[in-house]
């Protein structure tokens, strides 16, 4: 791909004429038409101008179209590029966005990536194990701090607020950290290395990023941002602020009304991919497709792939506990998160049993141990399995 361009791939449902779509795409998202007025700039206009580079079929029927786009349309944001590929057509018709190809160095970089939090954490030989404060909503931050005091100690890497928890009077955000800093600082002092508290930022784009400096300011070290909610711009504002130095996690919520129809919106490769690595998360969450969420397997290993493109964490999400674990590192290996909320925070035995579940999963998994129930001695692994095998059917 030349490093002047962008190039879309753009599928239209059987029945469509891709190749009239494509020219409207190629001319109608970019400079437009014009008239004998305006002959002496008739380079500069034309300069402006989308490119058909291909029409291919596809062999369901669909039709599937590749536009170039001039580099300098644009002027290196998310919310430029989403106007110009797709802006005002979104609006025209069936199309889905499928792919995109974008210059090395448009947009934001992540700043730390799967490499940086590791290193952050000092783990290098294991996925990390990540949980959510569950319940989502109704607890104080003093009840924050105790959830997260049971966990500290038994192994957790990572814990995050759940995505539906906004700053709110009952528990606002900052007390929420203040109360759990003690924790994290005890559980430095004992076994030597952090535990990052992602803590999920709310309000308009001013109030938002005040928050998000002042978390850090008072030590903080990670963020979560429901990133189609609030808006990418709003996570490249965040991943380019030199006060904001901490890995920002992104929440894939809002993402099936953009992705999940077959022939409108974008793919789940670009919203939860492709647009995420380039406007700065450092990590990732979208649903594992042996999780509670139905999610096809092709559209997960497309955003895995995506991210691991561009060093950014993959972290499969929704239902995942213990006993699916082999799945998910045949899939991946160590190079993931892995983030659970009931998996952890309900276990039989309670959430620091949790944690150990996965370690201990981890260790079996290692092995080459069998995880059938009858194959595990009694202890968290073996509560863990019992109890989600049984949900699950």
């Amino acid at each position: 791909m030349s490093a002047a361009r962008i190039e879309v791939d753009y599928r239209f449902p059987s029945g469509v004429n891709a190749e009239k779509q494509a020219q409207i795409l190629a001319v109608g998202q970019t400079a437009g038409s014009w008239d004998a007025r305006f002959q002496h700039r008739d380079d500069i206009l034309r300069s402006h101008l989308g490119e058909i580079l291909r029409i291919e079929q596809n062999v369901d029927g669909s039709t599937q179209a590749t536009v170039a786009f001039p580099l300098g349309n644009v002027d290196g944001g998310i919310g430029s590029l989403l106007t110009m590929i797709f802006g005002k057509y979104s609006l025209g018709g069936a199309a889905k966005v499928v792919g995109l190809r974008l210059p090395e160095d448009y947009g934001v970089r992540p700043r730390y990536g799967l490499a940086g939090i590791r290193k952050r954490l000092n783990i290098m030989d294991r996925p990390l194990f990540m949980a959510i404060f569950k319940p989502a909503l109704g607890l104080s931050a003093d009840d924050h701090a105790e959830i997260l005091a049971e966990v500290a100690l038994a192994g957790l890497d990572i814990i995050k607020d759940d995505e539906i928890l906004p700053n709110l009077a009952g528990a606002p955000t900052l007390e929420r950290w203040r109360a759990c800093a003690p924790i994290l600082e005890a559980r430095r002092d004992r076994l030597g290395r952090d535990l990052l508290y992602a803590v999920n930022l709310s309000g308009n784009a001013n109030e938002l990023q005040k928050l998000a400096r002042q978390l850090v300011t008072e030590g903080a070290n990670a963020l979560l941002l429901n990133v189609l909610a609030y808006g990418y711009p709003v996570l490249e504002a965040l991943a380019a602020d030199p006060e904001i130095d901490v890995p920002i996690f992104a929440h894939p919520a809002l993402a099936g009304a953009l992705s999940a129809a077959p022939d409108y919106g974008l793919s789940y490769a670009l919203t939860l991919g492709t647009l995420m690595t380039h406007a700065g998360a450092d990590a990732v969450l979208y649903p594992a497709r042996y999780g509670s969420l139905p999610f096809p397997a092709a559209e997960e290993h497309a955003i895995r792939d995506a991210l691991r493109g561009r060093g950014v964490a993959p972290v499969p999400s929704a239902g995942v506990h213990p006993g699916i674990l082999p799945q998910i590192l045949d899939d991946y290996g160590s190079e993931v998160i892995l983030n659970a909320g009931t998996g952890i925070m309900d276990h039989p035995a309670g959430p620091a049993a949790g944690v150990l579940a996965f370690h201990e999963a981890w260790e079996r998994w290692q092995t080459g141990d069998s995880f059938a129930p009858s194959a595990i001695p009694a202890g968290p692994l073996r509560s863990a399995v019992d109890k989600w095998g049984s949900a699950h059917g």
